[in-house]
């Protein structure tokens, strides 16, 4: 017992000395006077720590001497180290923290721009997926962005139309360079098509005002596409339907450093003219084939050199009715013929990024304009065009602090064009020399600017322009983000109306606010813009009297005096969360916009521009059934029609009014067997497509004839539009590229 006692005794002193020892250390945890919550406080080399609660406080013993380090770490909050000094005193100790600013983290600057390249960005809304699924866009990128905010409706002509602009002022770049002629060749009255496809691409950039200095040459918006680096595994796949055929191969070496590919295509509407009624009178149906090529090599630094390129050639001939008493019949003829080819290389060295590439363009494009009585061939007009186009790009972009960046840069655009219009000849050259600079500043991750600076050289117009750009982004809450954004862009007049030297840049200033929300599968946005024109391009006609039809042919630049204006609003609202496995969005535009240019003889509202349109998108997969359900509708208000002409040199409107409204329901439905098999080695997808379901007699424009008594009606090569087709892969499952892949 004694024994017993003694330990007992020795155990007690031995505690209570422990006790004695042990110190409390407390504080409170801020960030700009606010109480920062579940911050952990730890000693630094030990075991002993705690967390802040709601009020910041935070309390813990330890039994530590000597000299020792107080640590602060949380999310978005930079590490901070205090020394402490443990004395057998408690201690008191408050930290104040700064916020971690990162690139991820940091408010995405999205003022006019709608991005699906970065899937960490908020602004991420529209991916090559949903290009593919989004019904009536028959599985181009610029069809599906017609159901954006902000793009018109302008179905009788190749383009995108954006916030009162032309189509001709908006740009697209692949992987950072100038892709002239994205179009097909085309007839007046029917839209070329999207040349490429979008499986090529992983991501796009669609900036809609105030985009980057880094791009230059378009008055009102970008677009900017970034192929993908490298495929899956390697794959061949092939396309069958009434339209068209197609084949594609992928292949991959074994250690996934590099790929190449091939790929063509044949397609004739012929089958389809006669199984349908078509407003327009083909005499020979649109027909053309297309091959295209590529490599990818990956780098060992991780950086990527690409090559891509096509040649395709398209045909067609549409006859009408004349309008003119000594003819009965018109025809127009098409041949074009197209070359493309675009190489890039992305490496870092060091701390700098650098992007360097060029593309070289071909187009031929031949139109006969022939006119007819009885049969009997009265006039012959062939106008050829024959263009070269020469990009050249360089930028090097480096981070001055832990998220901003700073890049910069120069380009080079060289076009080379020759026009033939009957006997008349007209040669047209020149050389748009750029350089620009531009930062990415990020303050806080609730704060970031960008600043930058264009200028260009034309020597064709031998001016130079200086253009600044400027946009500011905050974070108001965790989900609610705003942004603004300014800018003047300046474009050359088109060339197919220059004549002589004495011309200007054409110049637009934008302004744009907007302001977003993101969170749990929802999306909404709202934008209002202001775009003001300067120096536009006014023309005058070679002759007086001309049918409407023809007018464009005689139009020449007169003077830059031509200006105006656009401003409106614009809503997107997406929802992937509130009904169970349906994607769909809604947007509305709202556009006021009046232009004197061209053969315009006063200030009007542009026959492109539409004053409110509507857009709804639905998706729908139904795995039990392994078929997807894809909706579109539109609706926008009658745009006006003009009937311009020139008598004794002067533009007149001899006729005018407004089109009726413009509406097409669109649906496809895609059924994939493959959904569910364990190992299958093939991936099949079945499509049925129906654009303008419900059959509305869109108008596009009219025609008149020369003296103006008689018109007729522009309007879509058919009114309901059916499309059957089978996608089938081997090697890799491309059930989502396949969807909706119409034509």
């Amino acid at each position: 017992m004694k024994t017993q006692g003694k330990i007992i005794g020795l155990l007690l002193f031995l505690l209570s000395i422990n006790i004695w020892s042990q110190i409390t250390i407390s504080g409170k945890v801020t960030y700009k006077n606010k109480a920062l919550k579940d911050i952990n406080v730890t000693l630094k080399d030990t075991y002993d720590g705690a967390t802040t609660d709601a009020s910041g406080n935070y309390t813990f013993i330890t039994t530590e001497t000597g000299d020792k380090t107080l640590v602060f770490s949380g999310q978005n909050y930079d590490e901070v180290e205090l020394p402490v000094k443990i004395e057998g005193k408690n201690i008191s100790m408050n930290a104040n923290l700064k916020e971690q600013i990162s690139e991820i983290n940091a408010v995405v600057i999205t003022a006019g721009s709608i991005e699906a390249s970065d899937k960490k960005r908020a602004t991420a809304l529209l991916t090559p997926l949903d290009v593919y699924t989004t019904a009536g866009a028959n599985g181009q990128i610029s069809s599906a962005l017609g159901y954006l905010p902000g793009v018109q409706k302008v179905g009788e002509s190749e383009g995108l139309f954006v916030r009162g602009g032309t189509g001709a002022e908006t740009k697209i770049f692949m992987d950072g360079n100038l892709v002239n002629n994205y179009f097909t060749n085309s007839v007046p009255g029917i839209a070329g098509r999207d040349r490429f496809n979008t499986s090529l691409f992983k991501g796009n950039v669609f900036s809609s005002g105030g985009y980057s200095a880094v791009y230059g040459q378009a008055l009102s918006s970008v677009l900017i596409l970034e192929s993908v680096d490298l495929p899956d595994t390697t794959s061949f796949d092939f396309g069958v339907s009434p339209i068209f055929l197609s084949a594609n191969y992928q292949k991959l070496n074994q250690e996934k450093t590099a790929s190449w590919g091939v790929a063509g295509g044949y397609s004739n509407l012929g089958l389809m003219g006669k199984l349908f009624n078509f407003n327009t009178d083909f005499d020979r149906y649109p027909k053309g084939y297309g091959f295209d090529g590529n490599f990818r090599i990956k780098t060992k630094k991780g950086g990527f050199i690409k090559y891509y390129g096509s040649v395709d050639e398209n045909k067609m001939a549409v006859g009408s009715e004349s309008l003119e008493p000594d003819s009965d019949k018109n025809m127009v003829s098409l041949k074009g013929q197209n070359m493309y080819h675009n190489l890039s290389y992305r490496e870092k060295f060091g701390k700098y990024l650098l992007n360097i590439g060029t593309s070289y363009t071909y187009n031929s494009s031949g139109l006969n304009f022939v006119t007819f009585k009885d049969n009997v061939e009265l006039s012959n007009t062939p106008i050829n065009n024959q263009s070269n186009y020469i990009n050249a790009k360089a930028v090097i972009e480096r981070k001055i602090n832990r998220a901003s960046i700073l890049r910069a840069g120069f380009e080079l655009n060289n076009a080379d064009e020759n026009m033939k219009y009957g006997t008349f000849e007209r040669n047209y050259n020149d050389l748009i020399t750029s350089a620009f600079a531009e930062t990415d500043l990020i303050f806080s991750n609730n704060l970031t600017a960008k600043i930058g600076a264009r200028t260009e050289h034309s020597s064709y117009l031998g001016k130079w322009n200086f253009s600044p750009r400027a946009a500011l982004a905050y974070r108001i809450s965790k989900d609610w983000t705003t942004s603004l954004a300014y800018g003047i862009f300046y474009q050359n007049p088109e060339s197919k109306y220059l004549y002589s030297k004495n011309f200007d840049f054409q110049r637009a200033d934008h302004y744009i606010f907007q302001i977003q929300k993101n969170s749990d599968g929802r999306s909404l946005r709202f934008e209002a813009f202001y775009k003001k024109y300067d120096n536009l391009i006014k023309t005058i006609s070679l002759a007086d009297n001309v049918s409407s039809a023809n007018n464009q042919y005689y139009q020449i630049a007169n003077n830059n005096a031509g200006k105006g204006f656009a401003k409106g609003i614009e809503l997107f609202w997406r929802d992937k969360k509130t009904f169970k496995d349906i994607d769909y969005w809604l947007t509305y535009s709202y556009l006021d916009s009046k232009r004197d240019f061209l053969n315009y003889p006063f200030s009007l509202a542009p026959n492109f521009a539409s004053k409110h349109t509507f857009n709804a998108v639905a998706k729908k997969f139904v795995m039990d059934w392994k078929t997807g359900f894809n909706l579109s509708y539109t609706y926008s208000k009658g745009r006006p029609y003009y009937d311009l002409v020139s008598e004794n040199g002067e533009n007149i409107v001899r006729h005018q009014g407004k089109l009726k409204d413009y509406s097409g329901l669109n649906i496809s439905i895609n059924y994939v067997p493959s959904v569910g098999k364990k190992d299958s080695k093939s991936f099949t997808v079945f499509v049925l497509s129906i654009n303008n379901i419900l059959g509305n007699k869109n108008v596009y424009g009219y025609n008149y004839s020369a003296d103006g008594n008689s018109r007729t009606a522009v309007r879509p090569p058919v009114n309901t539009f059916v499309f059957v087709g089978v996608f089938v892969s081997f090697g890799v499952d491309k059930t989502n590229d396949a969807i909706n892949n119409n034509l």
